[in-house]
């Protein structure tokens, strides 16, 4: 009896919150994301943490079998804690949290929890110095453009937030590392892998752009907002199909891998809203509005509802990021009220009973395995939605 009226208390919460005169679609607060974000978030530095370390582990509950399946060719992918992709995850999302907190405790958690972690992972016997996919005290491991770039953009949002100086500084550090990965074949373009040179990503591109336009800001340095446009215009030329959206990678041979995720969209996203805010060029507003509309119409459902297809959350989280920048400068709510709706129904929803999020959109799968980044994808979106008034 008591399973029977769970059920049928998720299916009313699930109709509910997805109804296309919901609630949340009118701009209710029925959801206080502030609280959610951050009681999730300690729910997640608890389950996944060590005591003897500041590391994570990469799954909760821990699976020995358990495999990453992420980091390219000839990887083993299984080690005790988790690789720097799903670590940095956390940054991100107390940025987030700090950001639109202003929470002296969230910029504690960074500092001394989080940061000393993320050290871990720093490689400077190879030069330049960078971030590891593993810990500097496992046999060495492969260098990502990519994932350093995610780290060098909330190093920069903290210098931003903060005014402190050793954020820029290891902003810096992480840039030069990242364009390092630069060079003139296919006109252009940073690589995804410092060790796997094969192909010239959207994801190792278009954030490249957003992190180069934040140094900007960070410093006004005209250098950063040269290759900001030019990361983004090769981006553009390279990678965006005919329906707007933008495809995953360019091999060497010029064939190109047509797979669509959501982040490269929002990143593309938010380099054009960016460059709007700093150029006032109407253009690049012209451009993220295009985007997103098309980036909408391919990664949520059509059919009225608004769901979000089912994809990485971490992915969706990026995307999220786009269509915050882009609601800043045009000030329409479409996109992020249908974000707000969903993570409604992730919070009211789609959580097990140690307060993890499963990864359905439709809350019909309720995986048993939760990978640490889908958990933080959602804390980093609690925190962003706050920017819909």
């Amino acid at each position: 009896m008591i399973k029977y009226c769970t059920i049928v208390i998720l299916v009313f919460l699930t109709g509910s919150v997805f109804s296309q005169e919901s609630s949340s679609m009118r701009g209710s607060t029925s959801v206080d994301m502030l609280k959610a974000a951050g009681s999730s978030l300690e729910v997640i530095l608890e389950k996944y943490g060590s005591k003897k370390t500041s590391l994570l582990r990469e799954n909760f509950p821990v699976d020995e079998r358990y495999k990453a399946d992420y980091l390219g060719d000839g990887a083993s992918g299984k080690q005790e804690y988790a690789y720097l992709w799903p670590y940095s995850g956390g940054l991100s999302a107390t940025v987030a949290l700090y950001e639109h907190s202003e929470s002296k405790k969230y910029k504690s958690i960074i500092d001394k929890r989080l940061i000393p972690g993320l050290e871990e992972y720093y490689d400077d016997k190879r030069k330049p110095a960078g971030y590891a996919s593993y810990i500097s005290s496992a046999p060495v491991s492969d260098r990502f453009y990519d994932d350093n770039i995610w780290i060098g953009i909330d190093f920069t949002n903290l210098y931003l937030l903060t005014g402190e100086t050793k954020y820029l500084e290891k902003a810096k550090i992480v840039w030069d590392f990242v364009y390092s990965g630069h060079d003139d074949l296919l006109g252009g373009g940073i690589y995804w892998c410092e060790q796997k040179k094969t192909s010239k990503n959207t994801c190792s591109n278009a954030p490249a752009a957003v992190f180069a336009l934040k140094l900007y800001e960070a410093t006004k340095d005209g250098r950063y907002l040269g290759m900001g446009k030019s990361l983004y215009e090769w981006t553009k030329t390279h990678l965006q199909d005919t329906d707007g959206v933008y495809m995953d990678n360019v091999r060497l041979d010029g064939s190109v891998d047509r797979a669509k995720y959501p982040y490269n969209s929002g990143q593309m996203i938010e380099a054009a809203a960016l460059l709007y805010k700093i150029t006032n060029e109407p253009r690049y507003l012209e451009e993220a509005q295009q985007v997103a509309k098309a980036s909408f119409h391919h990664f949520f459902e059509t059919d009225g509802s608004h769901r979000l297809k089912n994809n990485d959350n971490w992915f969706i989280a990026v995307m999220m990021r786009g269509f915050v920048q882009l609601y800043k400068l045009d000030n329409n709510p479409t996109y992020l009220q249908a974000f707000r709706k969903n993570l409604d129904f992730a919070w009211m929803a789609n959580r097990d009973e140690n307060g993890l999020f499963y990864k359905d959109w439709k809350g019909e799968k309720k995986n048993e395995r939760k990978w640490l980044l889908d958990q933080f994808a959602i804390v980093e979106m609690f925190a962003n939605i706050l920017v819909l008034k």
